[in-house]
């Protein structure tokens, strides 16, 4: 009985599965069918398009539509203006000997920071060489005095087995 229910159940599942599957594909699949069903309709049944009827008003040039975009020299402009009136004055070669006048005070400003940055550069090399210089030394003598340890060392072991030898000979067994 129980296995009975169980295979109506697993049975039952897989309907809804299936059920879920097949809606799942028609909603996603669905409207771009119907689109391109109702499509093919309408080129079969439809006769020729009737041509539009457009009274539009003839096509007119930037110039006819704004009149003062073509004079772009406006003679009054900045009249008035004492600042504006000298500089429109000047001649072209004293616009260019102040754009490289501007141009050379620019260039003196970039050098001036780049030497001082350079000179910053150079000091804090020379530090750092100092530092170095003092890592080098310490570690130097931290070799030589380990060194010596060493040394000092194998001398204390050979001392060491010598007289643990001599103390066997004379009877010391040790520990």
């Amino acid at each position: 009985m129980r296995t009975e229910m169980n295979r109506r159940s697993v049975t039952c599942f897989r309907c809804c599965l299936v059920i879920f599957a097949v809606v799942s594909a028609l909603f996603v699949s669905g409207p771009a069918l119907f689109f391109k069903f109702k499509k093919s309709l309408k080129w079969k049944g439809a006769s020729a398009c009737v041509p539009c009827v457009c009274d539009c008003a003839p096509a007119q040039s930037l110039f006819q539509i704004v009149p003062g975009l073509a004079n772009l020299t406006i003679t009054d402009c900045g009249k008035d203006d004492p600042d504006v009136k000298e500089e429109m004055e000047k001649h072209v070669v004293d616009l260019l000997s102040e754009e490289l006048k501007l141009q050379e005070i620019i260039g003196e400003e970039h050098t001036q920071h780049m030497n001082v940055t350079l000179g910053e550069a150079k000091r804090l090399a020379s530090q750092y060489q100092g530092e170095a210089e003092k890592c080098i030394i310490a570690t130097q003598t931290c070799e030589g005095v380990r060194e010596r340890t060493e040394a000092l060392i194998t001398k204390e072991k050979k001392l060491t087995s010598m007289w643990e030898l001599r103390a066997r000979q004379l009877g010391w067994e040790g520990e």
